[in-house]
């Protein structure tokens, strides 16, 4: 994923999910944030950022916020990526099968998941979770409560019993993880739906993303790895 006509500014204030105003060339803009969850590690005041611009007087907003650093580390909070990435990423061989008759936002139930193919005359569902909350080198997620979240793993686990091979991808949209792990202090519930859903055959998988300024690649695996809490 490659963006264009992306510059560089300082971040000053999130006053809700959608927006932050960031300071461009001495300018202060507001920019729309693409991202929904706290970001609160991320978007802090100071922080250099980079915004694409959006030539298009329709827009509400005509720059979107895209990328953080952190340290030395820079993160894509684009809530927009992970699925694209995650499709090319099982193209190119990442869940371990050869993936057939690829289709996104697939109806399951009452459910909407990302993506459904066939792998080895199976039919196979995949859901993706974008990851933006690190912790000394762990990613965790979410970084917010998500029933919708929870809801969806448990829809992997019932589609298990019926005979779909099942997955989780997480999204680590940022480098230098040792591993992905629920956030069991700030959503219980999902990592317990993470443990059972583990339990019962759906696959955990996780792919860190180099990042840049002005774009995103899945590059490499990383386990995922469930505390013993999970299962309280």
């Amino acid at each position: 994923m490659i963006y264009k006509s992306v510059f560089q500014g300082v971040f000053l204030r999130r006053p809700n999910r959608f927006l932050a105003h960031v300071l461009i060339d001495g300018r202060e803009v507001v920019a729309h944030v693409k991202n929904t969850g706290r970001c609160g590690e991320l978007l802090i005041p100071g922080a250099e950022v980079w915004c694409t611009y959006h030539d298009d007087p329709k827009r509400k907003t005509q720059w979107s916020l895209i990328t953080v650093r952190k340290g030395d580390t820079l993160f894509n909070i684009d809530s927009q990526v992970p699925n694209r990435l995650a499709g090319e990423w099982m193209q190119q061989g990442g869940l371990g099968v050869t993936v057939e008759q690829q289709k996104a936002e697939h109806r399951y139930g009452d459910a909407r998941l990302d993506w459904f193919f066939q792998a080895d005359g199976r039919p196979c569902l995949l859901e993706v979770k974008g990851v933006t909350l690190e912790q000394n080198g762990v990613a965790r997620f979410p970084d917010a409560p998500t029933e919708r979240g929870a809801k969806h793993v448990h829809h992997l686990r019932q589609a298990v019993g019926e005979g779909y091979g099942a997955y989780i991808l997480f999204v680590c949209q940022m480098a230098g993880i040792s591993r992905v792990e629920p956030n069991v202090e700030r959503d219980p519930a999902f990592a317990q739906a993470l443990w059972m859903a583990r339990e019962a055959g759906v696959q955990l998988l996780a792919v860190e993303c180099d990042v840049t300024p002005d774009s995103i690649t899945a590059a490499r695996p990383v386990p995922v790895v469930l505390p013993d809490q999970c299962s309280n």
